[in-house]
């Protein structure tokens, strides 16, 4: 297949290509987003006990983003129970219209917090290609997993199927993947995800390059907002895309019709971390007291969300038109754990699990080291995400301070020290080794050794090719 030179696209020939109509959509959505924040606390966010005297803190109100996927659910359920509020907080939460906002929010001082791709805060630190250059930093992840990569229905026709039904054949899936992509014009080898510097992106180089095809030569990777997924794909902007839940689950058979879910994000690498909580550096510096009441507050909604028993309350929450305002047939698969494949066959392909969304609680195939949970950041995990960056030339070479770089950007001695105070252990190291089990090509990584493992990939790159938009 002949090298695909993207070098040259600009962000109004991107737009033209994408079609008038999507990018109509994607222009309209930054209009309506920033208006339907939700306004005015619940009675029973009024009415909650405040353990935490906002006179006490440094900065009491703060404007704090999110983006309206699933993983909103912990900022949704802080704002309705009362946790931000318990801690002394004044939230005005803000409805980021993209992951590029919600980072950028915080860079430029309109937003104090907001969740950002796990990637952002340390390539923010090493100024890699796509990403903003800033000391980002953040002290828990929001949630792991509930996402997915999500395939048109040309790709089905074309043969290929959800990844567990290839039954780990990664050479089955390779052959059919370029089968499919060889029959396209070069203009419509196009995959979709969110932002650069997010797993997603990664992953999907990740699994494209283990199946034994070169990601930059045989297709291109585009920047799409979460909301503009299944629109996109629908008018034919892009083959696949991955993203958070629901706009996997919404593109599926019974509902939009125009795709079914290839793998979930757990499949690729299990237990991965998905979105953290991201500040700047100086507001931790001159805000101390008010940055342990966020991270707090955020614990307890986490915790809150992870429970079984909120599960229906969490779904109906989040359904609501200020958050992803898609129906709870939609935003229940991924956080109650009966996840719908879909499929043109007729087959169910519904997966019954309590790691499809992991907001706290680790199941017990995950909960192998004693006070693991999922808010817990390892510092390991950000140089692993270093070693995707350079694999991928978005870093020139892979940063000589890695390990101080994980250590400001990844600040698990803030965690430890915060949890403690609400009774919540924690692990006492910063790395793990991740297993060759919990990687869908079964390549373990040990953080001791992270240029040996970049360098065992055989398809990499010495510098990036893709295209990447902001929005």
């Amino acid at each position: 297949m002949s090298n695909i030179n993207n070098n040259h696209w600009t962000r109004r020939q991107f737009i033209q290509g994408m079609g008038v109509a999507a990018a109509g959509s994607m222009l309209s959505s930054c209009a309506v987003n920033a208006n339907r924040a939700p306004r005015g606390l619940s009675e029973q966010a009024l009415a909650i006990e405040q353990v935490v005297n906002p006179k006490t803190l440094e900065k009491p109100n703060l404007t704090v983003g999110y983006v309206p996927v699933n993983d909103c659910a912990p900022f949704a359920v802080a704002w309705e129970k009362g946790f931000f509020r318990k801690y002394g907080l004044n939230v005005t939460l803000s409805r980021e219209a993209s992951w590029g906002t919600s980072r950028d929010g915080i860079i430029f001082g309109r937003l104090d917090a907001s969740p950002v791709v796990c990637g952002a805060v340390t390539n923010a630190r090493t100024g890699a290609e796509g990403a903003r250059h800033a000391p980002l930093s953040a002290a828990m992840t929001i949630h792991r997993h509930g996402n997915a990569l999500t395939m048109n229905k040309a790709m089905w026709d074309a043969g290929l199927r959800p990844w567990r039904d290839y039954n780990g054949n990664l050479e089955a899936f390779g052959r059919d993947f370029r089968n499919y992509f060889q029959k396209l014009s070069s203009d419509k080898r196009v995959w979709a995800v969110v932002l650069s510097s997010a797993i997603y992106e990664y992953f999907v180089r990740y699994i494209a390059a283990a199946a034994g095809v070169a990601p930059d030569e045989e297709f291109r990777i585009v920047i799409v907002p979460p909301p503009q997924m299944v629109v996109n794909m629908r008018i034919g902007a892009m083959q696949g895309y991955m993203v958070a839940e629901p706009w996997n689950t919404r593109a599926i058979t019974g509902n939009e019709g125009i795709g079914f879910t290839f793998a979930q994000g757990r499949e690729i690498w299990q237990g991965h971390p998905d979105r953290l909580l991201a500040v700047m550096e100086s507001f931790i510096e001159e805000n101390p007291k008010t940055y342990r009441s966020l991270v707090k507050a955020m614990i307890e909604a986490c915790r809150y969300c992870s429970d079984p028993k909120n599960h229906d309350e969490v779904v109906k929450i989040i359904s609501g038109r200020s958050f992803t305002g898609a129906k709870p047939k939609l935003t229940s698969p991924a956080i109650i754990g009966e996840y719908n494949y879909g499929g043109f066959d007729g087959k169910k392909r519904i997966v019954s699990s309590p790691e499809t969304t992991i907001f706290f609680d680790l199941p017990p195939n995950l909960a192998r080291i004693p006070n693991d949970h999922s808010t817990f950041l390892w510092q390991s995990e950000s140089l692993w995400l270093m070693t995707q960056a350079t694999r991928w030339g978005q870093n020139k070479e892979f940063p000589k301070n890695a390990e101080q770089i994980a250590r400001k950007a990844w600040r698990t001695d803030l965690y430890r020290d915060i949890a403690q105070e609400m009774g919540i252990e924690s692990p006492k190291e910063d790395y793990k080794v991740e297993s060759g089990e919990a990687f869908i090509d079964n390549k373990p990584f040990n953080p001791s050794d992270p240029i040996g493992y970049l360098k065992s990939f055989e398809i990499r790159v010495n510098a990036s090719q893709s295209f990447f938009m902001s929005s």
